[in-house]
This record gives structure tokens, C-alpha cells and sequence, in this order.
């Protein structure tokens, strides 16, 4: 047994608290690099178990050797019966024993050894703690800082012991990015890697609306509104669908709020991003009449022969609302829909007149 006293765990206990780590990891670092400077130390076929005491500071270290009847060309590893009976009265053919060792000048060499590997194993169980911490949060909203941003790479801190990447194609166009600056954030993709743990957060995921709804309104936190899809050209415009489960709740008046007051604080989130609420509807041919916000639509028909096709009638004054700027209007309602739509135009209805009552008298007259 080797004695390694209340300060040297003191020291770990101090360690383990800097490092938000837990003190049996701490520890079981400790005894594991503290075996592997035995072994480098005693080098051999034995294994060995290395174990240090919390409360005292001791530190134990055993051979562990299988009891034979008779050794094999490995004696290293195993042990008769007799000999095993003086270090345990219990012991038996083929299990294992523990043997304690007390070797000479191993707390100078294994302190010089294990320095280098509790410093890689401490920093290896601190990258398991982020990583085990970010695991299960895929699909969360986070807040973070613009740490770092060097060309294409921007590094945003979420707490001071964890760092995510923002990778180009999860920007929000025209989106400034400055250090310093606290932005919400929705974390893609949490890997493990060699270095530690690769954090992908986003800024264009639909899931980041959806988050940002949940906290700025109660009535979706609650259930009472359900949101069926999101769809988004990040920063320029969303469509939200809507259903409702309470038939006095309009879903999306909710979303609004009074005097707009809602969905401006969602926009003013995501570098102004327009976002459309639109009432979902079972009824795929209504569904889309409704994406197609803030256009109003006449009629919408089915394409025969094509499954998911659609075609929306609008009136001519309608048709830019209804297809939008560069055709992201439409592009969005489809995304959202599942369909495929077409946009035309409709005449407007009319009284008849006395050219369309007699349009074959007209017409013969203006041949003559």
C-alpha cells in the first residue's frame, strides 16, 4: 500500500470541481493511469488492478492471478491453490485472486509517468461530460455567443467549457455574425470525435421556429395549437401550418398576437423573417387554398391524371401575391403542402352584355 496522502486528494477534489466533472471519474482516471504506469514500470504478463481510496489517500495495487492446480508456462498469470489459500482461505480452482504488491521506487516513476496520461484521460472524460450533456439535446434550441469568426468558420459558445460551429449552409443570408453578439440557436448534429465532440447548431432549421413559437406562445406550449409543418427560406419567409384543438382558439390570430405584437418578436429573431400563419386543413385542395396566404384564391382543382397536382384560380391582381417574389410564395406553400401547384388566372365574373347575349348577330355583322 502507498500512502499518497489528504493532499493529493484534496487536489483531485479541487480538480474535479474546476472541471465540472464527477469525483469517482476523477478517481477512476487516476487508477486507470496510475496502472499504466505500473505496467510500463513492471512490465509483464500479470494484470493488474490499481485502487485508491477517497477517504484515506491510500493507493492499493494487486496482481490479479487465476488459481490452478498446477502452473502452466505462463506462472506470471496464475497461482496453485496452496499458495492462493495463504493470501485468501475462501479461493478456488479457476477463479481469480488479488495479490497486493509494494514495489520499490514505483511513487517516483509512476508520478513522472502518469502525469502525461491523467492529463489526456482527464481531458478525454471532460470531452465524454460535453458530450454526454449535448447528446440528447439534437432538436433543442440553445443560446450561445458569437465567439469566433475566421472566413468561412464561425465558432459560437454556448457555456465555457462547450463550443458549436455554425457551418455556411445553416446562415441566414445577410445575417451579421459579430463577436460578442447572443443569438438563439437549433443544435442539428452532436458527434463524437477524436479531439471531442463536433456541435452543429443552425440558424435556417425549421425546428428554430418552432422553438421560438413554444416560448412566445402559451397557447402552442399548452397544446391547445398543434403546429402540423414548418417550411422556410431562412431569414425571408416561413409558412407555419396551424390546427387547433379548442374551436374558440384561432390559430392564427394566436400567432399574431395583438397588434401583430407576436410574430414581430418571432421575425425580429431571424433577421426579420416574414412568416405566414396558415390553418391546416385535412381537405389537401383547402389546405393549399390557405398556404397560398396572403394571396386570395378563387378556386383550387386537382390536376386529373397527376396525383398531387393542383392548380390555384386567382384573379389577375392576385397572381404576383400568389406566386411571389421570384416564386418563393408558391415554392413554400408546395414544400409545405406536399403538392405540387400551378397558379393561373381567372377572369372576374361579370354581368352579361348585350355583345355576349348576341355575340353571333355581332359577328356576322362585322363580317359583312
Amino acid at each position: 500500500m502507498m500512502r499518497l496522502g489528504h493532499e493529493f486528494i484534496e487536489a483531485l477534489d479541487a480538480l474535479a470541481e474546476q472541471r465540472g466533472l464527477d469525483i469517482t471519474v476523477v478517481i477512476a482516471t487516476m487508477e486507470s493511469a496510475m496502472q499504466s504506469a505500473y505496467n510500463k514500470y513492471q512490465p509483464g504478463e500479470a494484470e493488474t488492478e490499481i485502487k485508491i481510496d477517497h477517504d484515506t489517500g491510500d493507493m492499493t495495487i494487486y496482481e490479479l492471478r487465476t488459481v490452478v492446480e498446477t502452473l502452466s508456462d505462463t506462472p506470471n498469470t496464475e497461482i496453485t491453490l496452496k499458495d492462493a489459500l495463504k493470501y485468501d482461505p475462501n479461493a478456488e480452482i479457476g477463479e481469480k485472486i488479488k495479490i497486493e504488491k509494494n514495489p520499490t521506487n514505483f511513487g517516483r516513476i509512476a508520478a513522472q509517468t502518469a502525469r502525461q496520461v491523467i492529463t489526456q484521460k482527464l481531458r478525454d472524460a471532460e470531452r465524454n461530460v460535453v458530450y454526454n450533456s449535448f447528446a440528447d439535446r439534437v432538436g433543442d434550441m440553445v443560446s450561445g455567443t458569437i465567439y469566433r469568426v475566421e472566413g468561412d468558420d464561425i465558432v459560437i459558445r454556448i457555456n465555457d467549457k462547450t463550443d458549436a460551429e455554425l457551418p455556411k449552409r445553416e446562415r441566414i443570408n445577410g445575417e451579421r455574425y459579430n463577436p460578442g453578439t447572443v443569438m438563439r440557436f437549433y443544435v442539428l448534429e452532436v458527434k463524437q470525435k477524436q479531439r471531442g465532440p463536433r456541435i452543429v447548431v443552425s440558424r435556417t432549421h425549421p425546428g428554430l421556429l418552432k422553438k421560438l413559437m413554444e416560448l412566445e406562445i402559451p397557447e402552442i406550449a399548452d397544446g391547445i395549437i398543434e403546429i402540423k409543418n414548418i417550411v422556410r427560406d431562412g431569414g425571408s419567409r416561413a409558412k407555419v401550418a396551424l390546427a387547433t384543438l379548442d374551436p374558440n382558439v384561432d390559430p392564427v390570430g394566436a400567432c399574431i398576437g395583438n397588434g401583430g405584437i407576436r410574430v414581430k418578436a418571432l421575425s425580429s429573431s431571424l433577421k426579420g423573417e416574414r412568416i405566414d400563419a396558415v390553418v391546416y386543413s385535412p381537405d389537401p385542395l383547402v389546405y393549399i387554398k390557405n398556404a397560398l396566404v396572403p394571396a386570395q384564391i378563387v378556386k383550387v382543382e386537382p390536376v386529373l391524371d397527376h396525383e398531387k397536382e393542383a392548380t390555384a384560380y386567382v384573379y389577375q391582381d392576385q397572381l404576383s401575391l400568389a406566386i411571389g417574389k421570384a416564386g418563393q410564395n408558391v415554392k413554400l406553400a408546395a414544400k409545405l403542402t406536399g403538392w405540387k401547384i400551378n397558379v393561373t388566372t381567372v377572369e372576374p365574373d361579370r354581368m352579361p352584355t348585350l355583345k355576349d347575349i348576341f355575340h353571333e348577330v355581332f359577328e356576322d355583322g362585322q363580317q359583312e
